[in-house]
């Protein structure tokens, strides 16, 4: 199963919560959470091709642009699953993440699900219903393996198309 990852500015290590103008990028192979979810991802033979990046604040300035470059990315790699986050409670991230995710849903063969913590409220009332956000906690807080190996049970879900609706109303808002 090919996973890419789609990260901010500060999980792709391209940044700090104040250099929100940082354009989109790439990172080859897994980094920031993807390397802590290497076991998770072994178990379900899941393999990080990319980790695609661009800092929330040039998302907000170019959201049409940046949606189209990473939907053409993750067609050209052939992913499989696009996985935004883990959020954690970044507000402005979330908000990314749950737009390409919805765009990447839309617009490619690939499935995709977002992960951010119930801090982020707002983005996840008017998200959830649009696709699939794994509950996890905020930034330092207990549970952040467990909700790591929820993600990759969920996007094992839904690229075999089996048990997605369960795993949903187990492990989503």
């Amino acid at each position: 199963m090919k996973v890419l990852m789609i990260y901010d500015q500060i999980q792709a290590g391209a940044g700090i919560k104040d250099d929100r103008m940082v354009p989109l990028g790439l990172n080859k192979g897994a980094t920031g959470p993807a390397v802590m979810m290497a076991p998770y991802l072994k178990r379900i033979d899941g393999h990080v091709q990319a980790c695609l990046y661009c800092g929330d604040g040039y998302y907000e300035a170019n959201p049409d642009e940046v949606n189209r470059k990473l939907c053409a990315m993750v067609d050209k790699l052939q992913a499989d699953i696009v996985i935004c986050g883990p959020c954690f409670d970044y507000q402005g991230y979330a908000q990314m993440a749950a737009q390409v995710a919805k765009a990447v849903n839309e617009k490619t063969k690939a499935k995709a699900l977002a992960a951010m913590a119930q801090e982020c409220g707002q983005v996840i009332g008017a998200y959830k219903d649009r696709l699939p956000i794994v509950r996890m906690p905020k930034k330092g807080a207990a549970g952040l393996n467990q909700s790591l190996e929820t993600i990759c049970d969920l996007a094992y879900a839904l690229y075999h198309r089996e048990d997605e609706a369960a795993l949903i109303g187990e492990y989503c808002y």
